[in-house]
């Protein structure tokens, strides 16, 4: 059974940042909002950038946009990203 993806529409104008708090080596990929707050939770591993890699991709399934609009600009390395709609 899959989970429901929020509907983050209303961030996907041009010139948004979204931060968003990652969490790797999670039981299940999945994308939750809670008020101002958005998580991200992975499978993978965060090495070489798989897990970054992984969570714009839920994101940008969640904001109904295509990966390639979204940029990681602050966090590559950090549990906190700040991701930017191009």
């Amino acid at each position: 059974m899959k989970n429901a993806m929020p509907d983050l529409s209303d961030l996907a104008a041009p010139g948004t940042t979204i931060a968003v708090r990652v969490t790797p080596n999670a039981a299940k990929n999945a994308v939750l909002r809670d008020g101002p707050v958005i998580r991200v939770t992975v499978t993978c591993v965060p090495e070489a950038g798989k897990a970054n890699a992984a969570a714009a991709k839920l994101l940008a399934r969640a904001l109904g946009l295509p990966k390639s609009r979204l940029t990681l600009i602050r966090g590559a390395t950090a549990r906190d990203k700040l991701f930017a709609v191009s």
